[in-house]
């Protein structure tokens, strides 16, 4: 009967620890911040959960820092802010961003600089995605936008280093002006 009893509790352990590994693999992922395109509110040399189930369920959102495989080159992952949704009309200058016509007040980018003014129409299936740190960031102000499907998921926490350990700010409040576009 003990023999049976401690069988059964392999096997519940082996299960369980597959179970957990599967979760891990597939819902979640780890991301290496690299450079300094999202300062300042993600440096060099942090790690972020990145939640890779967030948009089967609901589409991205301005203000959701995402993680997905460059347009370049996908062999490359990038993390950047999403700023613009399907339909949107993304209007820089040389220091500021309007999405549908609405100034965009952004408390969390490093300094307002755009290299030139332009404007885009995000097509569908497709985001516009900038880094906090303008003037540096390689970004949709160079290669337009990022395709529904590179989007590997949604950066959620910063943990590593410890001291580094908080939840990323999407900051709701600076996208709820923006009227929908009809374009």
């Amino acid at each position: 009967m003990k023999r049976s009893h401690l069988a059964r509790e392999i096997v519940e352990t082996v299960a369980l620890t597959l179970l957990i590994f599967i979760v891990i693999r597939f819902v979640i992922q780890s991301y290496h911040v690299e450079g300094a395109s999202m300062e300042p509110g993600l440096r060099t040399e942090q790690y972020v959960l990145v939640n890779k189930i967030a948009y089967s369920f609901a589409a991205p959102a301005r203000g959701d820092v995402v993680v997905f495989h460059s347009p370049q080159n996908t062999s490359n992952d990038f993390i950047k802010r999403v700023i613009g949704l399907p339909g949107d009309i993304i209007t820089i200058d040389s220091t500021y961003v309007w999405v549908n016509g609405t100034l965009l007040h952004e408390p969390y980018i490093s300094a307002a600089a755009n290299p030139f003014g332009k404007k885009w129409v995000v097509p569908a299936n497709s985001y516009f995605v900038l880094g906090d740190n303008r003037p540096v960031s390689d970004d949709s102000r160079y290669w337009d936008y990022v395709p529904k499907d590179f989007i590997v998921g949604k950066a959620v926490l910063i943990y590593w280093p410890m001291s580094s350990w908080q939840l990323i700010n999407t900051y709701p409040n600076v996208y709820i002006p923006i009227k929908v576009s009809h374009s």
